[in-house]
């Protein structure tokens, strides 16, 4: 395994699954998808075959991930209940609500309290992925943090 192969070289949002989303959520989606290919960790416990290409999708109400070799060959698709993150997706949407409506005109102390409120729910919710995925997909948390924006993306509803 090496560093190079280890990682996301593209992402795609199967645009069938994806919700509408309001501009700010759009935002989200377009700087979560920048910064997990600019930066991730991504390895497929026994395959040596990165970088890999992630799919994401919706496949009966569960997060699929379909992940596909360097070579543009298909290593394996993996359908995950979203049930271990589901009240974590909802909490999300409800601090980044507050947060929209506190940057309009609210004291910059109550920004960074929000804000900081915001960085420890995607915390959490990169830990709970980890684990949900563990023995399928090796990831670190900075990476799970980004795919975590990139489910809740799917999640929207604008």
């Amino acid at each position: 395994m090496s560093a190079e192969r280890d990682k996301l070289a593209e992402v795609r949002l199967d645009e069938g699954s994806l919700a509408p989303a309001s501009p700010n959520l759009e935002q989200e989606r377009r700087i979560a998808l920048f910064d997990l290919l600019e930066s991730n960790s991504f390895a497929v416990p026994g395959q040596d075959r990165g970088p890999y290409t992630l799919e994401l999708g919706m496949h009966d109400g569960r997060l699929a991930l379909r992940i596909i070799s360097a070579d543009g060959q298909g290593v394996i698709t993996h359908i995950v209940s979203l049930s271990p993150v589901r009240k974590l997706i909802k909490d999300y949407f409800l601090i980044c609500e507050s947060y929209y409506a506190a940057i309009r005109n609210a004291p910059p102390a109550q920004i960074e309290a929000i804000d900081m409120g915001r960085r420890g729910l995607h915390n959490e919710a990169a830990d709970v992925l980890m684990r949900a995925l563990d023995g399928k997909v090796a990831l670190d948390h900075e990476t799970a943090r980004r795919l975590f924006t990139l489910i809740c993306a799917l999640q929207a509803r604008g």
